[in-house]
């Protein structure tokens, strides 16, 4: 089920790629989901983020410049912010 889990996770990153203008939009649904019916800690997002963040450099290697992982970072920021956005 968490390998599943994180198929879905993957594929709603993928949506927010598609939605760059507008993610925050994009993710309304998905947030009032994980706030008001499943109770997800707001901070498990950010927490994503940074292993999302370690697991992409361990395998770009040497690829993964300060530039991309900037560039990774302040997307993953937004979709981080756009998760917790419904939270009161």
């Amino acid at each position: 089920m968490v390998a599943a889990h994180g198929t879905v996770v993957l594929h709603g990153l993928d949506k927010a790629m598609k939605n760059m203008d507008g993610i925050k939009n994009a993710y309304t649904d998905l947030s009032v989901l994980h706030s008001e019916k499943l109770h997800v800690d707001p901070d498990n997002f950010r927490l994503l983020a940074d292993c999302l963040t370690i697991v992409i450099a361990a395998n770009m290697g040497t690829s993964f410049t300060a530039d991309v992982q900037a560039a990774w970072q302040k997307f993953l920021t937004v979709v981080v912010s756009a998760l917790r956005r419904q939270y009161h």
